[in-house]
């Protein structure tokens, strides 16, 4: 409702379990050209291993990861140096970086990795909760004690972002996974929507529809652009299928793909 253009950045395939958002910041257009940036390369990289038919679901024993969640991992850090390079060899994009989240289901877990305040949840049931933690200064205050959750809600800082992607030479991303459940609900979402609206509207909102995912979505957005809709709001939803999870979503989607 109040920025002229759009900053964030989606990609969404179901068939292979992948879903990237990006939410730009820095200098004129520059925001999006980071997230774009983002979203293309961490997209094209996953979406080639993720049909090489490499085995992704055996985990790692030193880093407890599964091969799927290294290669979000790996693919994130090459969209780092990406996308920070191309802020030192062009004037006109110096400073620019983007949070990311990303999602890939893959056998019977999702890998979660981000960078910054855009977030996951999952709705489990009736429980929805944050996946997610923040990199942001205010999550710092509240981690602190300096805040409490309740009157975070009002702080001034909400956009200060401690980590960001293409910032600096090196960013780690915080990789978490967890298994998947039959209907489990994941959102994930810039802060343009979690800045307008509270998780105890979200998390009643996605349940209402739980049915009708592009309806919940749709409603998300409205409900934060009735709030205010002070920036870009980008929201992903995506339901665990009841026969999944296969033995690999990519082998489901080669099997569509040949038929």
């Amino acid at each position: 409702m109040v920025r002229s253009h759009n900053e964030d950045a989606l990609f969404v395939d179901g068939a292979l379990g992948l879903a990237i958002l990006a939410d730009g910041m820095g200098g004129y257009n520059a925001g999006e050209v980071a997230s774009s940036l983002a979203v293309d390369v961490i997209s094209k990289s996953m979406l080639h291993e993720l049909t090489s038919g490499r085995e992704l679901t055996k985990v790692d024993v030193d880093t407890g990861l599964s091969h799927a969640g290294l290669l979000l991992r790996q693919q994130i850090a090459i969209a780092n140096k990406e996308i920070y390079d191309t802020a030192q060899t062009r004037p006109e994009c110096a400073g620019m970086g983007t949070t990311i989240v990303a999602t890939v289901f893959c056998g019977s877990r999702v890998s979660i990795g981000h960078i910054g305040d855009s977030r996951c949840y999952r709705l489990r049931g009736e429980k929805f909760e944050q996946l997610t933690r923040d990199h942001s200064l205010l999550q710092e205050q509240i981690d602190s004690g300096m805040l409490t959750p309740e009157r975070a809600k009002y702080s001034l800082n909400k956009n200060l972002v401690t980590r960001a992607l293409g910032i600096d030479e090196n960013a780690p991303a915080d990789i978490t996974e967890y298994r998947v459940e039959t209907d489990d609900i994941f959102l994930l979402c810039s802060d343009g929507l979690t800045d307008m609206v509270d998780s105890e509207t979200i998390g009643p909102a996605i349940a209402d529809s739980r049915k009708d995912l592009f309806s919940a979505a749709n409603e998300l957005v409205a409900i934060a652009n009735r709030n205010g809709g002070r920036d870009n709001i980008s929201v992903v939803l995506v339901r665990v299928a009841a026969e999944s999870p296969p033995s690999s979503w990519v082998q489901r989607w080669l099997a569509r793909k040949s038929s």
